[in-house]
């Protein structure tokens, strides 16, 4: 069955020239109604004349040519112009004569290259045009002639407006989109470096330690499994970032949230960092960027904690209310304190960003009796 609603998307589908056909049919057409004689552009006011044979081409070449308007505009222009000298000169005063303002209006819309060429060719063309017709005994005078060419102007005037102001809108879009491609690849960056700064820190750490345990089979053997663990799951993290960045990905990554804390968590503790870890309250079902903040801060605060305080106790605390997300992460020991001045520090500097982006607070720094924390309060429910 035909849907009538599908019929403007098929339309838009053909070429322009055909979409434009039916309305210069439409123009020739009603220049042949009876009681629409005369009521065409003109200019001159010679004495009207009945249509005869040679009038039926001058209509056909005054609003046929519409249907390039869009696709060749000068082409269109300029056998539009030769069908409105006829017209004139022969006095039919048809109304495809319209089609002179229309073609002006289509070329200062349309056409991309030699425009103020087109323009002075068409405004030379005028003069002979309006001396012939004064020859022949023009009532216009030379007021008329100037009138109808800034009437002229005004049409192909208001083309040139469309078209500066589709090429604005075109560059406002594509700077649009030039935004969003980059602030995309920032935070796909900084989910790399979370991603891999964790796992590779895990795996260091567990390699590490491994070295020591050669004499306890069973307890090497929990280390390298721990290592594979970690590395599995580094593959399937690095999967999900590299899925976003493949144009033909069929679904969206799964992005890690709060739920999905005791994996990392545990994680950390088979590293080797002893972590204390606390929920307070529940997630709600639609803190959406808010969940995925909070999951980073955590495992930014646990990469820090292995990198510059192993072994030191740490202590993560996760409450949900009803407005925000809290969490606070801070490990014992003076060595902790190396976490802000070391590394490169873009991970906490792009915590910040997060955080701060979602409306939220977010500190980093050493506590007075030694150690670190880090906080963060993320703002849930308005941002899902």
């Amino acid at each position: 069955m035909f849907d009538l609603r599908r019929l403007p998307d098929r339309w838009r589908r053909y070429d322009v020239t055909v979409r434009d056909l039916p309305f210069a049919l439409l123009l020739a057409a009603a220049s042949f109604v009876p009681w629409l004689s005369g009521y065409g552009t003109q200019v001159g006011n010679l004495p009207q004349r009945p249509f005869d044979a040679l009038a039926v081409a001058v209509v056909a070449l005054e609003s046929l040519p519409l249907a390039l308007r869009r696709r060749w505009p000068a082409a269109c222009l300029a056998l539009v112009s030769a069908g409105f000298a006829v017209d004139q000169l022969r006095a039919y005063h048809a109304v495809s004569g319209t089609a002179l303002a229309i073609a002006l209006l289509s070329a200062g819309a349309h056409q991309e290259r030699h425009r103020i060429t087109t323009a002075v060719l068409v405004s030379v063309a005028y003069v002979p045009l309006a001396v012939e017709l004064d020859r022949r005994g023009s009532s216009e005078g030379v007021s008329g002639f100037v009138t109808f060419y800034l009437a002229l102007v005004i049409a192909w005037g208001i083309g040139a407006w469309l078209r500066l102001s589709r090429a604005a809108e075109a560059e406002r879009r594509d700077h649009l989109a030039e935004t969003t491609r980059v602030a995309e690849r920032t935070r796909i960056a900084r989910e790399l470096h979370d991603v891999v700064t964790h796992h590779v820190t895990a795996m260091v750490v567990q390699a590490e330690s491994a070295r020591y345990l050669t004499a306890a089979p069973e307890r090497l053997d929990q280390a390298l499994t721990a290592v594979t663990d970690t590395g599995r799951r580094a593959i399937a993290d690095l999967r999900h970032l590299l899925d976003l960045l493949n144009p033909d990905h069929g679904t969206e990554p799964v992005a890690a949230s709060v739920g999905e804390l005791d994996t990392l968590v545990e994680q950390t503790r088979r590293a080797g960092q002893p972590v204390e870890f606390t929920v307070e309250g529940h997630a709600a079902g639609t803190t959406g960027s808010a969940e995925v903040t909070a999951y980073r801060v955590v495992q930014e605060a646990l990469t820090n904690a292995l990198k510059y305080a192993h072994g030191s106790r740490t202590v993560v605390h996760v409450r949900h209310g009803p407005r925000d997300v809290t969490v606070e992460v801070s490990t014992d020991g003076p060595g902790s304190r190396a976490a802000a001045p070391g590394g490169s520090g873009r991970g906490l500097t792009g915590l910040r960003e997060r955080v701060g982006v979602l409306g939220g607070d977010f500190s980093a720094g050493g506590r007075p009796g030694g150690g670190f924390v880090v906080r963060a309060r993320i703002p849930a429910g308005s941002h899902a």
